[in-house]
């Protein structure tokens, strides 16, 4: 009985000590990577929105290009933890004819920059500010994140609810035959 008392102890000790960042890594499930198909594609709305260097930025400013546009915030922990495949995605893609776009929901731009600055990479890509929630109305936003693929063309092609692993396999098998359209 002493030995199944200590080993029970040894197992308490490691999972306490375990950093708080692999911690809540364990807690969690992987994250997906499917996309839903559009069955009725409909035009991306167009609006414009202040950048990290409070700049005005337009969706239309990317026509010609596959969009990622991300609904998120740093308070939700599926937003989080696709930030970094995010950004490995756009390195891997390349940004001549995909964007990714980010687009924070009700959140200031110094709380925002502060949590860019503990992620594991910099995201190099447009993070704006719809500090209104109108946008997030716009595209019928129910819960974040919410991502949208968007064609070329300006049409909305696929959707997904939660978080991803936006740089997996089957996802830029999907924004590669996009950009090739």
């Amino acid at each position: 009985m002493m030995v199944i008392n200590v080993r029970v102890f040894y197992l308490i000790a490691i999972v306490f000590s375990m950093s708080p960042s692999v911690w809540a890594d364990w807690q969690q499930p992987e994250l997906s990577h499917d996309l839903t198909a559009i069955d009725k594609v409909t035009s991306a709305v167009d609006f414009e929105l202040q950048d990290m260097d409070e700049e005005n930025r337009k969706l239309s400013d990317y026509k010609g290009k596959v969009i990622l546009l991300n609904f998120w915030a740093t308070w939700c922990p599926p937003c989080v933890r696709e930030m970094p495949s995010m950004e490995r995605l756009r390195q891997q893609v390349g940004t001549e004819a995909f964007e990714v776009i980010a687009v924070n929901q009700m959140e200031d731009i110094d709380e925002v920059f502060a949590f860019t600055g503990q992620l594991e990479i910099d995201p190099g890509f447009k993070i704006l500010f719809d500090s209104d929630s109108q946008i997030s109305q716009a595209y019928h936003v129910r819960g974040l994140p919410t991502t949208y693929l968007i064609d070329k063309k300006g049409n909305i092609r696929y959707r997904a609810v939660g978080g991803r692993e936006f740089n997996h396999p089957e996802v830029v098998k999907i924004i590669n035959r996009l950009m090739n359209e």
